[in-house]
């Protein structure tokens, strides 16, 4: 059969060959993938310049806009999980939990706005919020490659508007020669002062000539610690003195720890036919000692100026907290998956069947709360200075010795937290495809149909006890605590609280009422089915590919939570169903200007489906009627999306490219905060009063326009270059005025730096990532924003011997914090501040 990729693979391999020369610790081989876009000569090798030029030729090869990192032959990303490998890619940018890369944002776009997979099996989301998948699940170790295709064909799912993320773990067959790879290493945190280890084995055999088996294990701590200061409820005195009318100041201790392992079997059966079964396994465990100082005032500010705000609790009431959380939450993701590939006379079929499983397990949650309220009778006065915008210190002029006093810190409540999200996904896909040839040129026809059976569910436990039978003070669980940016001791201790805890937890009383309450507002239950088909034809005839056809994705929803009850304490189950179908066509155009001169186009349709979380009818509320309310009324966003870029190839693993894309949004999704005499709502959602809500409602039409360009050179002299620079233009109307897009930076920018000669190679990166809107508020000033953000990380490797390697990476070398602010009337107002200092990772890789 006629394939342009077939009149490049003696080039390809040519340059493998001329690379592995050019390079001591490059290693050739050539074998193949399923890439679903083309089948091409790939290499698989040995260093940071081979990893490069590897990726670029699949790039160049492939037939849709994709991107792509790939390991080498033993299993080295560099990176300590998904997410971050793939940062250094054009366009993508990643969104940072703790100081730790989690969500990926391709285009500046929200992460839930893409679509992720293992082998083509989708990853279903462990928590209960949110349909994106954070990718630090899985750690780097297990995966061979990850393409980010910013183009869709029909023969895939249609669920994205961002990209769609496929992780390909090794396959035996895939390698020419055999390896085994033993690594040995550890992880240090600066902030928390600690060491951790890590261990990974990854494998390739073909145990006949008919059947292989790859896989790997991977397993690794981390400890480390971040600083945070909260303020909240921003307002201005009579005076014009600026201030806020909460300030939390926290302190972490985090341990997280991954466990992943993937195996997979490949069986030729007959000279017609391959069969696979794979498996992946991944479990993230977080562990989270969380301690608070909270400043709450009644009253405004009583005196201050541009950067300081004093309150006494002579003017009103001054309620100060200190409270530990103990949390324990545990993420496992796995997934089977069972077919193969069969050829019959002109038509070749492949066929799968998988089971995906996500849930996110917190268990033993305690959080307690200390409480000492300030008035005339025990004065306090306090001054906080504002001058520093990310830092906020305070200083108590008046009744620091009661305020330090652990004894009149009286206990408060204690919150005991049991939470299980499971998402699950059978799903059954057939696709058959047949070759045409005629004069000049080939047509292939391909049409199939998936099956995806979806069930999410969310169910919490959390009784409220704020009771005592008997003295239960600060001063009884007492422990001391390091707060870098400033002291907020006395602190309750983590040993003494649980000791306590299990000596006395009968006296503790309970609230019926807020335990009933709490223990169905969150729950919900979804079942989505989706039943898809498609129609597609690629045409090629010289330098010109087309593919084009069009998908039918059909959606039946069923939801259901629970309406609450304060009056009788009764819980009235809450349905709703919903079904809708789309017609998404969709046109891929490429064109070989030269031969190292590549044009693509791309028009297509694509939707997203609102967030489990959103859709359920369900809502929280408070004391104060203060709300968050799911939205079953929720429509999918619908885009009609539009990319056209050039890639010119001009040297080998060297590349030049640029492109615009354009996205026309229908029925935005944003989760809005709506006041009591705010329309549409009027302070009633779904029979329930609120005097201030956050609901999810669809917005207004959108549209996405913007241009990324990317220059990656590898030089004679072992330097290597990646420069890549993305713009995002993304608004929505909202409730009558012109918003950004949540999650949406206008500007992402990846410089990389790289040196690799004889056994040395080196990489220093620089990631930027633009503010963008984090969450909607009642009005522009409310709304909330994550600052800029910039990341210094550096890697390299030494090759002892031809079996030997050492490594070590350093995580955030300029110690760059997470900051969160809303824009003021007069100047930006801090919301969060947290650092994390810089982390590294070391260690000793062998192969065999």
């Amino acid at each position: 059969m006629y394939s342009k990729t077939a009149m490049c693979s003696k080039s390809v391999i040519a340059s493998a060959i001329a690379i592995a020369m050019a390079t001591p610790s490059v290693l050739a081989q050539t074998g193949t993938t399923d890439d679903e876009d083309t089948a091409i000569d790939e290499i698989v090798t040995i260093g940071q310049r081979a990893m490069i030029t590897n990726a670029i030729l699949r790039q160049q090869e492939s037939d849709v806009i994709k991107n792509i990192v790939t390991s080498d032959a033993i299993g080295n990303l560099t990176d300590q999980n998904v997410a971050e490998a793939v940062r250094r890619l054009a366009g993508v940018n990643v969104l940072n939990d703790q100081g730790e890369g989690r969500f990926i944002s391709v285009r500046g776009l929200d992460p839930s706005l893409n679509a992720a997979s293992v082998n083509g099996t989708r990853l279903p989301a462990p928590e209960s919020d949110t349909r994106q998948v954070a990718l630090d699940v899985i750690a780097s170790e297990l995966v061979e490659s990850i393409e980010v295709t910013k183009s869709l064909t029909p023969d895939m799912d249609a669920d994205t508007l961002g990209a769609s993320i496929r992780i390909n773990t090794v396959r035996a067959f895939d390698e020419e020669n055999e390896f085994v790879t033993l690594s040995l290493g550890g992880n240090y945190s600066d902030l928390s002062d600690k060491a951790t280890p890590e261990f990974s084995v990854n494998f390739a055999q073909a145990l006949t000539d008919t059947i292989g088996v790859s896989g790997g294990l991977s397993y690794s701590e981390r400890d480390f610690a971040s600083d945070n200061i909260e303020p909240d409820g921003w307002g201005t005195n009579d005076e014009g003195v600026a201030f806020a009318d909460e300030i939390q100041y926290r302190d972490y201790e985090v341990e997280r720890k991954r466990t992943g392992l993937t195996l997979a079997f490949d069986f030729k059966a007959s000279e017609n036919t391959t069969l696979f079964a794979r498996t992946l396994y991944s479990e993230f465990d977080d562990t989270e000692e969380r301690r608070r100082l909270i400043f709450e005032f009644d009253e405004d500010a009583n005196a201050g100026n541009a950067t300081s705000a004093t309150f006494s609790s002579s003017d009103g009431e001054i309620v100060v907290d200190r409270d530990l959380r103990d949390r324990f939450e545990s993420q496992e993701i796995t997934t089977f998956e069972f077919g193969g590939e069969t050829k019959l006379s002109d038509w070749e079929l492949d066929y799968k069947i998988s089971f995906a499983k996500a849930e996110e397990e917190e268990t033993n949650t305690d959080t307690t709360v200390f409480r000492q309220e300030f008035d005339d009778s025990n004065l306090l006065n306090i001054t906080f200075d504002y001058a520093g915008f990310d830092f906020i210190p305070f200083q108590v002029s008046q009744g620091a010795a009661q305020f330090l006093d652990p004894t009149q810190y009286a206990f408060e409540e204690l919150e005991v937290t049991e939470g299980l999200a499971e998402d699950e996904e059978t799903a059954f896909e057939f696709n058959a495809q047949r070759g045409f040839l005629y004069a000049g040129g080939e047509f292939t026809f391909k049409t199939g149909v998936k099956l995806r059976y979806r069930e999410i569910s969310f169910d919490l436990t959390e009784p409220v006890f704020d009771g005592f039978d008997g003295d239960f003070t600060l001063a009884d669980v007492q422990g001391a605590r390091n707060f870098d940016l400033l002291d907020i001791n006395p602190m309750p201790g983590l040993s003494e609280i649980g000791q306590f805890l299990d000596q006395n937890f009968a006296s503790f009383e309970e609230d019926a009422d807020a335990t009933a309450e709490n223990n169905v507002v969150e729950d919900f239950e979804v079942e989505e089915d989706i039943f898809a088909g498609y129609v597609m034809g690629t045409f090629e005839k010289d330098k010109l590919t087309i593919i084009g056809g069009v998908r039918v994705e059909r959606t039946d929803n069923i939801v259901s939570g629970f309406l609450f009850d304060g009056a009788t304490l009764t819980a009235t189950p809450n349905e709703f169903e919903q079904d809708y179908t789309d017609v998404l066509p969709s046109i891929n155009i490429r064109y070989d200007l030269e031969e190292d001169l590549v044009i693509r186009g791309a028009l297509y349709s694509s939707i997203v489906r609102p967030n489990v979380a959103d859709l359920a009818p369900r809502f929280q509320v408070d004391d104060e009627r203060e709300a968050t309310f799911g939205n079953p009324q929720l429509d999918p966003t619908q885009a009609t999306n539009l990319d056209l870029s050039a890639e010119y190839y001009f040297d080998q693993g060297s590349v030049i490219q640029a492109g615009v894309f354009y996205k026309d949004l229908k029925d935005t999704i944003f989760v809005a905060e709506f006041e009591s005499d705010d329309p549409p709502f009027n302070g009633m959602f779904n029979g329930i009063a609120f005097n201030e809500a956050d609901i999810s409602i669809n917005g207004e039409d959108a549209e996405v326009f913007g241009f990324e360009a990317a220059y990656n050179q590898i030089f004679d002299n072992g330097l290597i270059l990646t420069i890549n620079y993305t713009y995002t233009d993304a608004e929505g109307e909202v409730d009558g005025r012109t918003v950004p897009l949540l999650n949406a930076s206008e500007n992402t920018f990846n410089f990389i730096i790289g040196y690799e000669a004889g056994p040395l190679s080196a990489r220093l990166s620089l990631v930027y990532r633009d503010d963008y809107l984090d969450e909607l508020g009642s009005d522009a000033e409310e709304d909330r924003f994550v600052e800029e953000h910039t990341q210094l990380d550096f890697s390299a490797n030494y090759q002892i011997t031809d079996n030997i390697q050492l490594y070590l990476k350093l995580i955030n070398i300029n110690d760059e914090p997470f900051v969160a602010y809303q824009n003021g009337p007069d100047s930006r107002r801090l919301l969060q501040f947290e650092e994390y200092s810089w982390t590294s990772r070391f260690g000793v890789r062998a192969t065999f």
